[in-house]
């Protein structure tokens, strides 16, 4: 019995020794299992901290959705308190009850201003962010300037279209964070049962929702929106290469334009070797070619001629003030031409601002005649200047004095010589001497000017047609005046009027009864002793 005492003994105590020891293996296990688990759940934190962080709240995305959720709740908090006031306005007695409506009212006030700046973010969320950019409708391209327009445009529509789609790859990135988010936040309410997740978890769900909502909008928008620019693209690019086509086709037109003018100007300048007529075939040769040119152009691009005339009707009053002195140029320039008043190489006498100018037509152009100015007695008396381009407006047909010393075929004009002889000269005598000096040497062109005549009776009603040359005496202070005219040459009167003048003088030298007057003095002296009073003779002495 004893030894059967001794071993329940036994036994009872290792039962009771090996269930402390269980229960204390079991404590530490339990211990060593919430540490894990405190650990496991402080790194889980740490990746929320670290997506957080990825998502940024500077990010386009999570501020639209911040202030989605913004104006929802003060929307909803505007329903709450008018639905206090209105319960207030009906039962309110007391003083703290008619405090507080007065503090609800301002309260409303204040968040009835809010929704109206959050006007259009409570509807739906990224409302803004997934309506593509609107695409320009480009006008059909009819010229060529259109061209860089529709290259524009399309470029313009292809940086909208990868802004829209970076703001797809950006929406993607955020969904990859929150759906581990979501991940992290399932396994924290599975771990820390005291701490309930299940809030910011069913938080985190529903934004997840939203966004991948957003998600498969934009990527079904932007499918869209990408057929839309292809299409868009395509139009734009048919414009361009008919234009193009256009543009080739005219150009080779206007190149054969260029070249048929080109072999024409080779002929004429072959067979034509008189300088002016080449000048004048040249010229209406441009301008035939410039003319072709523009209509080829006007025809190309012009679809609605009647458009144009409408504009150039309302355009016509203000551009007419505006360039008037241009267009009357241009009437000028026809009246040259067409009339033709002047031709190239003709010497003219222009009266501008109160000066004369003489000189030969060098180029008449749309808008000017130039003239090369040459030494003529103008130049001597009045200018004291020669060798000078001047540019005179094709206007000044209408409103100046131009003369034409060569006008058709006359190229000579009527000079003449004076000289100034005392009165008790032989005056009949000199006249015959200066009409014979001015007959020898202008006789070659007093012939020349009577065959121009007669061609000119063809044009214009002539009634003198003397070209002899013409001897006039004029009675002057010093003197008889002697004045001999003559036929010379347009581009040369100052080298004949020299040879006659010396001519003259030469042979006046010779006369004994001839003599030339200049200003002079003559002195008469008397004897002082005939002198009689009353002159004061002490004042004569001295």
């Amino acid at each position: 019995m004893k030894i059967l005492f001794v071993f329940l003994f036994v036994l009872l105590l290792n039962t009771t020794l090996f269930g402390v020891e269980k229960n204390e293996m079991e404590a530490i296990s339990a211990s060593d299992t919430k540490l894990e688990t405190m650990q496991i759940i402080g790194d889980y934190k740490e990746q929320l901290a670290g997506f957080e962080k990825d998502i940024s709240s500077e990010n386009t995305w999570i501020k639209s959705y911040a202030s989605y959720l913004t104006s929802v709740d003060v929307k909803n908090n505007l329903i709450k308190i008018r639905k206090r006031k209105n319960y207030l306005k009906r039962y309110a007695k007391t003083t703290s009850d008619k405090d507080e409506l007065n503090a609800l009212i301002a309260k409303e006030s204040i968040l009835s201003s809010q929704v109206q700046k959050l006007k259009g973010t409570s509807s739906a969320p990224f409302s803004e962010l997934i309506t593509p950019p609107v695409i320009e409708e480009m006008e059909k391209i009819t010229n060529p300037f259109d061209i860089f327009t529709g290259f524009s445009v399309i470029k313009t529509m292809d940086i909208n279209f990868e802004e829209y789609k970076l703001k797809r790859d950006h929406l993607d990135t955020i969904i990859v964070l929150l759906i581990k988010e979501n991940d992290i936040y399932k396994k924290l309410q599975e771990l820390d049962t005291a701490n309930d997740y299940t809030e910011i978890r069913k938080y985190k769900q529903v934004q997840l929702e939203r966004f991948e909502t957003a998600l498969d909008t934009i990527n079904v928008t932007l499918d869209v929106y990408e057929k839309r620019l292809e299409l868009v693209e395509v139009g734009i690019n048919k414009g361009i290469e008919k234009q193009v086509y256009r543009l080739a086709k005219i150009g080779i037109v206007i190149l054969f334009v260029f070249v048929f003018f080109f072999l024409i100007k080779l002929v004429i300048k072959r067979y034509i070797t008189d300088n002016e007529r080449f000048y004048m075939a040249n010229k209406i040769i441009t301008f035939t070619n410039f003319i072709i040119i523009i209509l080829i152009l006007f025809f190309n691009y012009i679809e609605n001629a009647s458009y144009l005339v409408t504009i150039l009707g309302f355009a016509s009053a203000g551009i007419a003030i505006a360039m008037k002195d241009l267009f009357m140029s241009m009437l000028g320039w026809l009246v040259i031409v067409i009339g033709g008043s002047f031709h190239v190489g003709d010497r003219i006498r222009v009266d501008m601002d109160g000066m004369k100018y003489v000189g030969d037509i060098m180029d008449i152009s749309l808008l000017r005649m130039t003239l090369f100015e040459d030494i003529t007695l103008t130049s001597i008396l009045d200018n004291r200047r020669a060798g000078r381009i001047i540019m005179v407006p094709n206007n000044y047909v209408f409103t100046k004095m131009i003369a034409n010393y060569s006008h058709g075929s006359l190229k000579t004009v009527w000079d003449g010589v004076s000289i100034t002889i005392t009165f008790d000269s032989n005056h009949k005598k000199a006249m015959h001497i200066a009409k014979e000096a001015a007959k020898k040497f202008s006789k070659g062109y007093t012939d020349i000017t009577r065959k121009q005549l007669n061609k000119l009776r063809e044009h214009y009603s002539l009634k003198n047609t003397n070209v002899e040359p013409r001897i006039y005496s004029f009675i002057k202070e010093n003197g008889i005046e002697v004045e001999a005219w003559y036929l010379t040459n347009a581009y040369a009167t100052l080298t004949l009027r020299s040879v006659i003048s010396l001519e003259i003088v030469a042979a006046f030298n010779k006369e004994d009864d001839i003599t030339i007057a200049y200003p002079t003095q003559r002195l008469f002296m008397q004897n002082k002793e005939k002198l009689t009073p009353p002159f004061n003779e002490t004042e004569l002495v001295k």
